[in-house]
């Protein structure tokens, strides 16, 4: 059996959970299971996104930078510009001061999700770190620039009207933020795995840290009886883990807790197998442990440990970037291919009766189903609705135009739609169409952890297809090698990455050998 805690390194293994876990995954399909209506009704109300506190803190943190550096900035060109005439000592200090100020409010704890609530406390600390770092702008004006009447009253006027930001700035972020909470939007929604005393205490204790970003929607366990009641401090039982799966797909779920002893090694793996397909963190409850491991093993809530498992990819600020990227890029090309687009449009007309373009059914983040745009390939009249049957070589429901743009991949290039409006990514797996089989098996009981690959939103291009895993799939090892590249790329995922596979991508389109 995988030993995944090792006394003797004194060390939590995630890599041997992971080989464990992805080397015979146990995918539970969403859509065969059905919720109880208590679960229905629970993850109804948690269907809305939310909006992370580290984003949030991040915003406030590069809001204050621009604003104090800005103030300076400005008090500069109106005071020590015009007698000068040149870009000074001043200019720099502008900047110095608003890195220092920065600084100085992160030593004071000053961006965490507790002190973004309170206006005097974070307003204290605001106040306290913008003076400290003008009285060190201060001496180092005094000593480098001279000038002391002039630098004075630059200093002051910053000062002022700078304390007067903070202080203005920070009223407005405790209100942005308290009206958010009282949303429900700015908060990680948390389900606990497990019941009886355990997740009791693990309830009692995550409620009992100070202003907690964390909430609870609720307990999934797969027993029974007295060792898992219906409602545990408070909260209550909302089904199984293959529920919980499902569950997970309707609700806006930010993280999984398993609350288990570390010693029950061989039920924890059976429960990562039917959870890791989801793009959520998922963590191990240390609380109750009674191993001695290293402090840099856990990770803290507050003062709770926990051991990561699988966190979540492409989230909080990583998601922001991808996003702008994508619209960037997306633009761009659409500008660029515009007229190929309309070309492909008239001869697709003029071919054949029928619409240029037609949607599909694929499966999307986290297992949602979008429709996908499409250069319509077939003929109109053989068209197949369900997507049962794959296309094939010499496949006769496909056009003469059809056929050269399936080649080159023209008929994608509608997806650029797709991606400004946010159902698509320019890179990350390909989207597979629903109904999708080889060998009359559908893809998600072919490949062992299928559903892992929607971790993270699909793309116009991606791994898999950069490597030659694109067009026909008549055979078992063909998807399996796909799902592979699309799990590698998910777990390396990076901007240089996305930029690689875009660069590559037309490059790659010159083999046509597996598309029909």
């Amino acid at each position: 059996m995988t030993t995944i805690f090792d006394e003797t390194s004194n060390s939590f293994s995630r890599e041997a959970v992971r080989k464990a876990v992805t080397q015979s995954g146990i995918d539970a399909d969403p859509n065969s299971v059905e919720l109880n209506e208590l679960a229905q009704q629970v993850a109804e109300q948690f269907t809305a996104g939310s909006i992370s506190p580290l984003v949030v803190a991040s915003i406030v943190r590069i809001l204050e930078l621009l604003g104090i550096s800005a103030i300076g900035i400005w008090f500069f060109a109106a005071d020590i510009f015009p007698v000068t005439g040149i870009m000074n000592w001043h200019s720099l200090m502008s900047f110095l001061g608003a890195i220092l100020t920065v600084a100085f409010i992160q030593g004071l704890d000053g961006y965490q999700f507790p002190s973004t609530q309170n206006i005097v406390g974070q307003t204290a600390k605001v106040a306290t770190a913008f003076t400290m770092a003008l009285l060190i702008v201060a001496a180092g004006s005094f000593l480098v620039a001279g000038d002391g009447d002039v630098t004075l009253a630059w200093l002051t006027k910053w000062y002022g009207v700078g304390l007067l930001f903070l202080v203005f700035f920070r009223s407005t972020v405790s209100f942005y933020v308290k009206n958010l909470s009282l949303q429900g939007r700015i908060e990680r929604r948390a389900v606990i795995i497990g019941g009886g005393d355990p997740a009791a205490d693990l309830i009692r204790s995550l409620e009992a840290q100070a202003q907690s970003d964390i909430r609870i929607c609720g307990i999934f366990d797969d027993r029974g009886g007295d060792r898992s009641p219906p409602v545990v401090a408070g909260y209550p039982k909302l089904g199984n883990v293959p529920e919980l799966v499902a569950f997970a797909r309707k609700a806006r779920i930010n993280m999984l807790i398993v609350s288990l002893p570390l010693s029950a090694e061989k039920r924890l793996l059976q429960l990562l197998k039917q959870l890791w397909v989801l793009p959520v963190d998922i963590r191990l409850s240390a609380h109750t442990n009674k191993l001695s491991f290293r402090p840099r093993t856990f990770t803290y809530e507050g003062a709770l440990p926990f051991f990561d498992v699988f966190e979540r990819p492409i989230a909080d600020w990583d998601a922001i970037m991808k996003r702008g990227f994508d619209l960037l890029f997306a633009s761009m090309a659409l500008v660029v291919l515009s007229p190929l687009m309309i070309a492909t449009a008239i001869a697709i007309k003029l071919e054949s009766r029928g619409p240029i373009f037609f949607r599909q059914k694929r499966h999307g983040f986290n297992n949602v189903m979008i429709d996908v745009w499409k250069f319509r390939s077939l003929r109109h009249e053989m068209r197949d609705e369900s997507c049962a049957k794959a296309v094939t070589r010499d496949d006769k429901r496909v056009t003469r135009v059809g056929r050269v743009i399936r080649k080159t991949s023209i008929d994608e290039l509608p997806q650029l739609f797709n991606v400004l409006c946010g159902s698509l990514s320019l890179v990350g797996p390909r989207p597979h169409v629903v109904n999708a089989q080889t060998n009359n098996r559908l893809w998600d009981s072919v490949v062992d952890g299928y559903f892992a690959r929607h971790k993270v939103k699909p793309g116009v291009t991606g791994w898999a297809q950069i490597n030659g895993w694109r067009g026909e799939i008549d055979e078992d090892e063909k998807l399996q090698e796909r799902v592979n590249h699309d799990l590698y790329y998910i777990e390396n995922w990076s901007l240089l990455l996305d930029l690689y596979i875009l660069f590559v991508t037309p490059f790659k389109l010159l083999n046509t050998e597996n598309a029909y």
